[in-house]
C-alpha cells in the first residue's frame, strides 16, 4: 500500500527546492530591463547586480537539486507497475544534472557581463558575452533533451490510468503549468517581476506540480481516514 505521508513529506522537500532554485533564478536578473544588444536579458540591470547575488544563486542550486530528487524519486511510488517506476526513475536520474548545467551556464554569463561592465571593459562586455552564449548555445537545446522526458512521460502514464492517480491529473505537469504562466507573462508589462518572473518559470511551475499532488494526497489519505473510521463502527 502507498505511504500518501511519506510522499507527501517528500513533496514538501520538492518545494524547497523549488525555493531554492526559485530564488537564485530571481537573484540572478531582477533589475533594470533595458539592454542593447540582441540578448534581452542581458541588461542594465543585470550590469548593477552585486557578485554576492550570483554566488548566492550558485550555492542555492546544490541543496535545491537534492530537494528536487527527493522529491521526484517519491512520486514515482505512485507508479503502479515497477517496470515504469524504474523506467521514471532513469529519465529522472538523467534529467537532474541540466538543472546545475543550465544554472551554472546562466550565472556564470551573468556574472562576467556584470563584471567586464562595471570593472573597464563595457566595450567588451556585450559582444563577449554574446560570444560565448553563441558558441555554447548548443548546451540550452541538450539540456532541455534531458530534461523533459521524465515529465512527457509522467503525464502518457497518469494519462493511461498507470498510476494511482486519476486520469485528469495528467493535466497537472510541470510543462502544462509553464506553457500557462509563459502565455501570462506575455500579458505582462516590461518590467523588472516580469523578467525575474519570466527566469523562474520552470520552478515556478514546479511549485503548481508538487502543491497539487500534495493536494490530491492530503484529500485521498482524508478519505481514507474517513472510510476506516466508517468500516470501524460498522
Amino acid at each position: 500500500m502507498t505511504d500518501y505521508k511519506k510522499i507527501t513529506l517528500a513533496l514538501l522537500c520538492g518545494l524547497m527546492g523549488c525555493l531554492c532554485f526559485g530564488v537564485g533564478d530571481w537573484l540572478m536578473l531582477y533589475g533594470d530591463t533595458t539592454y542593447l544588444g540582441t540578448i534581452s536579458w542581458l541588461t542594465v540591470g543585470v550590469t548593477q547586480i552585486a557578485p554576492w547575488r550570483n554566488s548566492l544563486a550558485m550555492m542555492l542550486a546544490f541543496p535545491g537539486i537534492i530537494f528536487y530528487g527527493i522529491s521526484l524519486f517519491a512520486i514515482g511510488k505512485l507508479i503502479k507497475s515497477e517496470r515504469k517506476q524504474k523506467a521514471y526513475h532513469y529519465l529522472t536520474a538523467f534529467s537532474l544534472t541540466p538543472w546545475l548545467c543550465l544554472h551554472l551556464f546562466y550565472i556564470v554569463i551573468l556574472y562576467g557581463f556584470a563584471w567586464m561592465s562595471s570593472n573597464g571593459y563595457d566595450s567588451a562586455a556585450l559582444p563577449v558575452s554574446e560570444a560565448i552564449i553563441s558558441h555554447f548555445s548548443w548546451i540550452v537545446p541538450v539540456s532541455e533533451v534531458l530534461m523533459l522526458p521524465p515529465y512527457l512521460y509522467w503525464a502518457w502514464i497518469v494519462l493511461r490510468g498507470q498510476t494511482v492517480l486519476p486520469r485528469q491529473m495528467a493535466l497537472s505537469n510541470p510543462l502544462i503549468f509553464y506553457l500557462v504562466l509563459k502565455f501570462l507573462t506575455l500579458l505582462t508589462p516590461d518590467c523588472a517581476f516580469r523578467l525575474a518572473f519570466t527566469n523562474g518559470l520552470m520552478s515556478e511551475s514546479m511549485v503548481l506540480w508538487f502543491g497539487s499532488i500534495s493536494v490530491w494526497l492530503y484529500l485521498q489519505g482524508k478519505n481514507d481516514t474517513g472510510r476506516r473510521k466508517q468500516l470501524e463502527k460498522e
